[in-house]
């Protein structure tokens, strides 16, 4: 069994910061990729940030620049890191894990999501 568990979601004002965490019950190396996802209402979920296990990066266009990805294998924990954020950035935030190599009898992973609202 594999848990991941968000933290760091709320409230804040257009232009401010947030850090989101993602602390899993694995070790973290067991996992090719670990992503960031959101999903806004009406809308379909879509990537936000990913990292791969050997140091890759991948943003959404309308985050880069402003968003930072990051892994701590000693931890078990990834980050995010939210500047400048805008309205448009609300949303329910997921963290992903995704395994080449089935982790107990799963490729991926979610967590249950969290809430960040960007007052204007």
């Amino acid at each position: 069994q594999v848990q991941l568990v968000e933290s760091g979601g709320g409230l804040v004002q257009a232009g401010g910061s947030l850090r989101l965490a993602c602390a899993v019950s694995r070790r973290l190396f067991l996992f090719n990729t670990m992503g960031w996802y959101r999903q806004a209402p009406g809308a379909q979920r879509e990537l936000v940030a990913g990292i791969t296990s050997t140091g890759s990066y991948n943003y959404a266009d309308s985050v880069k620049g402003r968003f930072t990805i990051s892994r701590d294998n000693a931890k078990d924990t990834m980050y995010l890191q939210m500047n400048d954020l805008k309205p448009e950035d609300t949303a329910v935030y997921y963290c992903n894990a995704h395994a080449l190599r089935a982790v107990f009898g799963s490729n991926d992973y979610w967590g249950q999501g969290i809430q960040v609202t960007v007052s204007s």
